[in-house]
């Protein structure tokens, strides 16, 4: 009986060494923007796997951000912070949340996990929502609070008209509601289900409204990596899906995102844009995430194609005539960062510099080596389009030696103040950003 641990522990060493021959990355800017550089796909026994070990921030530590800015710890001993989200009234919603734990279907996820688990992947979540009431916008809380408990890995949450709407892996649950309240008390009814299953590969449900409030868009990831685990699982995922808010009807709005992490309505025009991660073990510089405004009725490619018709040879029968029509994404956001989070400025809150685009959080890489993501950035947007070079805007979660990380950016909004907010996973932390006095 003692000997599995070290013969697991021998299967992992050796896997190790392989992924250490996979070769190295190249320069994440060249993969930036619509036209990303995409070199010819590799093939991998397993991806290049390079995980930085989580070791959480030290008293009196902050992330980085630039010159005319503060960040302060806005709350700090969480569990597993993944979605922050402002309420009408100021307060803020911290959802607190892992995977449901499902057990692994291969051998290779098993190892995934292992090698995952060094960053925080593995930390228990709250399965909760914690309200932070902020009341003179100063970025200290007065309130500290547990809103609703015992829910089942929620990740999306939305306010719409007395009703809050929370996204657990497998369906969508409403509570009567109303912005003031710190607890909840009455049990959850659910809206309609989303799929989950015993595999539930990508669990994350995000989430958001339309700008009416009448429908919701869900985002619901692919159940594999490359339909490894057969096309039978992933039906009904990769996709988003639209939701009626009031009867809970739903249909699959757009479909071939590989895992749609996070949903955002861009202010003016209305439109639904997603930040998608895309496919892995092609190489460390394919294939890049993206932000994407999302069309109804559209494909994106997964599992056949990627970056619009560049053919997977992988997927096997292939779909010349799913290839054709895929949509090239808007903006390529450079491969494996793990895009996690998207949040639309407000003007000039925190600088004229972020008065028109998207803040990104990059929950940072797992199989590239260099490490790619941890940090987040802003995409200026020029005509309604994201256009031009990302800004960091908030780093050093990441430790100079790149061997430790001190946390991992998830969910990001804007509060009341116009001042950015960041779920930090592995730091059980969130994060304030605001102009500085004086700026």
């Amino acid at each position: 009986m003692k000997a599995r641990p070290i013969r697991s522990a021998c299967v992992l060493t050796v896997l190790a060494m392989l992924c250490a021959c996979s070769g190295k990355g190249g320069d994440p800017s060249k993969q930036y923007g619509p036209d990303p550089y995409l070199p010819a796909p590799g093939q991998f026994l397993l991806p290049p796997m390079s995980v930085p070990k989580a070791v959480g921030w030290k008293a009196g530590e902050t992330p980085s951000v630039p010159a005319g800015m503060h960040i302060q710890a806005m709350a700090t001993g969480l569990m597993h912070p993944r979605i922050v989200y402002p309420l009408p009234n100021g307060d803020v919603l911290v959802v607190e949340s892992n995977s449901p734990g499902t057990k692994p279907f291969r051998p290779k996820d098993y190892i995934q996990g292992k090698v995952k688990a060094r960053a925080g992947a593995a930390d228990k979540g709250g399965n909760r929502i914690t309200l932070l009431r902020d009341a003179n916008g100063d970025g200290t809380p007065e309130l500290r609070t547990v809103l609703v408990d015992n829910l089942h890995s929620p990740y999306g949450v939305v306010w719409v008209a007395g009703t809050l709407y929370v996204a657990n892996t497998d369906a969508i649950i409403t509570f009567p509601f109303t912005p003031g309240q710190t607890k909840i008390t009455v049990p959850g009814t659910k809206l309609t289900d989303l799929p989950a299953g015993p595999i539930d590969h990508h669990w994350t449900k995000s989430m958001v409204a339309s700008p009416d409030g009448s429908k919701l868009y869900v985002g619901v990831g692919s159940n594999s990596n490359i339909t490894e685990n057969g096309m039978e699982v992933e039906e009904g995922r990769a996709a988003i899906y639209e939701v009626d808010r009031l009867t809970g009807a739903k249909r699959i709005y757009a479909t071939g995102t590989r895992n749609p992490t996070n949903l955002a309505i861009q202010p003016g025009t209305g439109q639904l844009f997603a930040v998608v991660n895309e496919r892995d073990e092609i190489g460390p510089d394919l294939v890049p995430d993206y932000l994407s405004s999302i069309k109804g009725g559209g494909f994106y490619g997964w599992p056949y194609s990627y970056w619009g018709q560049h053919v997977d040879e992988r997927v096997h029968p292939q779909k010349p005539e799913m290839v054709a029509k895929a949509i090239k994404p808007d903006y390529g956001l450079s491969s494996h960062v793990a895009a996690l989070g998207v949040t639309f400025s407000q003007g000039e809150t925190l600088s004229p510099q972020f008065a028109n685009g998207a803040f990104v959080g990059e929950h940072g890489s797992w199989d590239r080596d260099p490490l790619n993501g941890y940090q987040v950035i802003f995409v200026p947007f020029v005509n309604g389009k994201p256009s031009g070079a990302p800004i960091p805007v908030v780093t050093g979660f990441l430790a100079s030696d790149k061997k430790s990380v001190r946390g991992r950016p998830v969910g990001v909004a804007l509060d009341r103040t116009g001042a950015l907010i960041i779920a930090d996973d592995a730091g059980n932390a969130v994060w304030r950003v605001s102009a500085a006095v004086g700026h």
